[in-house]
């Protein structure tokens, strides 16, 4: 049995990993459980998987949580605050690392269990946009095993020749092509995208997800963050990774190979499914999913990203040429835009707007220490807050 501690367990990554570990009783044991502040959440997950640990990174939601294990008689231990989430994934006894706190706030956790030589079965699209090819450095030196549960990375993994460790190697791929949804305006115009609200940008037509994720899903910077992701991941030169629109979502990424043969993972858009590869990998276990029926299948149509409305994604590429210090600027820019958006202080079309002109302001040079990419990703969200102070 598997001891597997969950970072953002309230979550939709968090969620449906517990759905996974629930179908899958003998094989996995819920360690430990980490979240922000969302006490009732914690508390219904804790009464029914009884992990040892949980950690909350708010202070009060913690003392909450704490007051209801004694009210009702739970043996659970509580830490409190972000430094605790790194104590925790090295704990000894953790077998696997699910890695789903959103943003760069999940960057250091992750980095902390790659130094603990955790199976890591990563969600936080940060670490390797923040991290790089440091953080994969990182995973070799310390004997660390990466899984990627994002559904179109994990899609490109299974898809993939393996080596014989199981490694995904690149042996005969002419191109990785990771496909978008295109999120709820895909048809839209520039005119019509000016007076997109952000109740209109929470509704994603085919994912639940929380909302940072939506909005970037809408906006392509979601996808334009996977972009960067593949390339680190496996390896992949920029000019070998395309970006299809794919409505449906029913082909979550394709591997081309130079025999012209084209490979692609097939499923319900539904992450318990790319989490139960990843959990049980190399076995197959179950994720309380069937597979698509062929014969009720849509039609499924592909399109080419319209980079001039969707400028996130060209905006992220381009960033991916110049270098970590873009990096990470654009990463924690974006951040702060759609927290902006998301309290009604700018307009959607303002997130690719100020993101190309704060990124056009840029003079810093390349980061060459996860102390540097950790204190860079600071000094830029206190210029970005100021710049948006009077917004």
């Amino acid at each position: 049995m598997k001891r597997v501690s969950i970072l953002g367990a309230t979550g939709s990554i968090g969620t449906s990993t517990l759905t996974v570990i629930r179908n899958n009783p003998a094989l996995y044991q819920v360690h430990s459980v980490v979240a922000d502040r969302s006490v009732a959440k914690m508390f219904a997950i804790c009464q029914e998987f009884s992990p040892q640990y949980v950690v909350m990174a708010n202070e009060t939601a913690a003392a909450e949580l704490e007051a209801l294990f004694k009210q009702h008689q739970m043996n659970i231990t509580v830490w409190r605050g972000e430094a605790a989430i790194n104590d925790l994934v090295m704990m000894p006894e953790i077998d696997v690392v699910v890695a789903a706190i959103v943003g760069a706030k999940g960057f250091l956790s992750s980095l902390s269990a790659v130094k603990a030589g955790k199976t890591i079965l990563l969600a936080n699209k940060e670490s390797l946009v923040m991290g790089g090819a440091l953080f994969m450095e990182a995973v070799k030196t310390h004997g660390a095993t990466l899984l990627p549960i994002d559904s179109e990375h994990n899609a490109l993994f299974q898809c993939l020749p393996k080596n014989a460790q199981g490694q995904s190697t690149l042996s005969g791929v002419a191109q990785l092509v990771l496909t978008a949804s295109g999120g709820p305006f895909r048809t839209f115009t520039l005119e019509q995208m000016a007076s997109i609200r952000k109740e209109d940008a929470l509704k994603h037509p085919r994912w639940d997800m929380g909302a940072k994720v939506t909005i970037d899903s809408s906006t392509l910077m979601n996808k334009g963050l996977e972009f960067i992701e593949a390339h680190f991941l496996f390896d992949m030169d920029p000019d070998h990774i395309d970006v299809v629109i794919h409505p449906q979502s029913i082909i979550h990424s394709l591997v081309a190979y130079q025999d012209g043969s084209l490979l692609a993972q097939l499923g319900e858009p539904d992450m318990t499914i790319p989490i139960a590869h990843a959990l049980g990998y190399p076995d197959r276990i179950l994720s309380g999913k069937k597979p698509v029926d062929m014969t009720q299948m849509m039609d499924l149509t592909f399109e080419k990203p319209d980079l001039e409305r969707f400028a996130c994604l060209r905006i992220a590429k381009e960033c991916l040429r110049k270098g970590n210090t873009y990096l990470v600027a654009m990463n924690a820019i974006n951040e702060l835009l759609v927290e902006a958006f998301l309290a009604d202080k700018i307009s959607y079309l303002d997130i690719p707007r100020k993101l190309e002109a704060f990124l056009d302001q840029l003079t810093d040079g390349p980061l060459t220490s996860f102390e540097a990419i950790i204190e860079y990703d600071r000094i830029i969200r206190e210029r970005t807050k100021l710049a948006l102070k009077d917004v």
